[in-house]
Formats: C-alpha cells, structure tokens, sequence
C-alpha cells in the first residue's frame, strides 16, 4: 500500500481516537462498550497504518528505531489507555484530559520536532 494511504489512516484513526477518547471522560455509563470497542480498532488501526510508514518511510534495517518512533510507541499505548481509565475514573477526568493532551503534544512534538527528516 502506498504512503498516503498509511499516512491518511493513521491520521483519521488519530482523529477517532482522540475524539472518543474524551468522549469516554464524559459519556454515561452504557456507552463504555461501545466506546473502548471504537477506541479499540482505532488503536488497533493507528498503530499497524503507523508501523506501515516506518516500514515504507525508514525501511527495514538492523538499525534499530530512531528515539521519536520509541517517544511516539509510548506516547500511543498512553493514549490508547485512558478510554478504559476514563470510565472508571470519573473524578479524575480532568487530569486524564490533560495527560491526553500533553501525551498527543508529546507525539506531534517527536515526528516534527524530533525527526530529522521533518526537521525544518
């Protein structure tokens, strides 16, 4: 599959998951299953469109991964948990939209501040 295709999905799913993500900080206790089902293949879509642009963008080599691919790891399995927490810390939605927002600043920061290859 192309570049663009990987870098559309991993953005769109980015986008599904932020938004349910602070969903799940405020919607009522029966939408929690249909919620982490979303929050979960939009991981789940995140994640393998990511792991495609580091295979089509950097290659496959013995190199090992350059420390923004490890920044963004963390930041994606952060953001990826806190649907779940969000439904069962309900008091504290507050410091988990917070965390949310500093872990998707963390992941931006990593690919366009870090990365040499977007570095301006």
């Amino acid at each position: 599959m192309s570049i663009s295709f990987y870098h559309i999905l991993h953005v769109f799913s980015l986008l599904v998951l932020t938004g349910y993500t602070f969903y799940a900080f405020a919607a009522p206790a029966e939408a929690r299953k249909k919620v982490l089902v979303i929050t979960g293949i939009a991981s789940l879509l995140m994640f393998i469109s990511g792991f495609g642009l580091i295979t089509k963008v950097l290659g496959v080599g013995q190199g090992g991964w350059p420390v923004w691919v490890w920044i963004k790891l963390v930041a994606w399995l952060g953001l990826s948990a806190l649907a779940g927490i969000g439904f069962r810390r309900r008091s504290a939605a507050t410091v988990l939209m917070a965390i949310a927002l500093v872990l998707l600043f963390v992941a931006l920061y990593a690919v366009y501040g870090i990365n040499p290859r977007n570095a301006g």
